[in-house]
């Protein structure tokens, strides 16, 4: 039974809501962690208040944040799936769908950058990007939302052989400039080397990584823990009253390249939202996250 027109636009359409609606399991995890070992009364205080407001949300079915950002998914395809019918405009579809039925109203985010006119629809809108899985009889979809906290403040600088203590000064500079204006404690996604579109990517990619997870390889776990130490020594806190958490991960992703080393960084807000699920043949939705 092949992966069908429908199936896909209820899919992504469901996947969309959700992450407006549940902070990520890990993510709760972080921020319980992070308010048990804050030493700023103020800051500790804030972190349970926005636990108390991930908490409602889910419980009482709200949206997390009223900033609901505009849909980004990416999409790897199965090799051994099989697809029906207009598969990309089914995700455009579902998010016309949902915009028309959800409650709350979703507010008018998706923003024409020649008029800053502003709607529920736009010229590629939702944004996707797309891979292969070998092998697999599934499409794995994950969604994750972008809003001003997870997207205003992504940079991305192309060096020439650059050293180690260059990137990381240059992930500093980044955070130094973002301040609190992301609102913190955040999820700072790193990636190194490859090409311009292709760094953007991973750095993309590393903010999807659970928290508490590190990278396999030694020099940039290593990496991962001396920025995050950094980051939180720089005082701004949760959503800038001070304190001890300004991140609650720092994930570094790298892909071989020329000489030429792109470097950039990625925020997600306190939120980190996302959400993963596996299509199936079959029709079944398998949720991972």
């Amino acid at each position: 039974m092949p992966i069908t027109y429908e199936r896909m636009k209820e899919a992504t359409a469901r996947l969309y809501e959700w992450s407006l609606r549940k902070v990520p399991d890990d993510t709760l995890e972080a921020l319980r962690r992070a308010r048990a070992a804050e030493s700023n009364p103020v800051a500790q205080r804030t972190l349970g208040i926005l636990l108390r407001s991930a908490e409602m949300a889910e419980t009482q079915d709200r949206l997390v944040c009223s900033d609901s950002g505009v849909p980004t998914y990416s999409i790897g395809i199965g090799t051994a799936a099989r697809l029906e019918g207009d598969i990309r405009r089914a995700i455009t579809d579902g998010f016309q769908e949902l915009v028309a039925t959800t409650t709350p109203p979703l507010l008018k985010h998706v923003t024409n950058p020649l008029t800053n006119e502003r709607s529920h629809s736009g010229k590629d809108m939702p944004l996707v990007t797309w891979d292969v899985i070998d092998g697999a009889a599934y499409l794995d979809i994950t969604c994750q939302p972008k809003a001003l906290g997870s997207g205003r403040w992504a940079a991305l600088e192309i060096f020439t052989f650059p050293t180690l203590e260059q990137i990381e000064a240059y992930v500093m500079d980044c955070v130094l400039k973002a301040g609190s204006q992301h609102c913190p404690p955040v999820h700072i996604g790193v990636g190194i080397g490859g090409t311009f579109e292709h760094c953007a990517r991973l750095a993309a990619k590393a903010t999807l990584r659970p928290y508490g997870t590190r990278n396999p390889e030694p020099v940039l776990a290593a990496m991962e823990e001396r920025l995050l130490k950094a980051v939180n020594a720089t005082g701004f806190g949760p959503m800038g009253t001070g304190g001890d958490t300004t991140a609650l991960g720092v994930h570094i992703e790298y892909a071989a390249g020329h000489g030429f080393t792109p470097v950039a960084v990625a925020f997600n807000c306190w939120i980190n939202r996302r959400t993963r699920a596996r299509l199936h043949e079959d029709g079944t939705l398998e949720r991972i996250e």
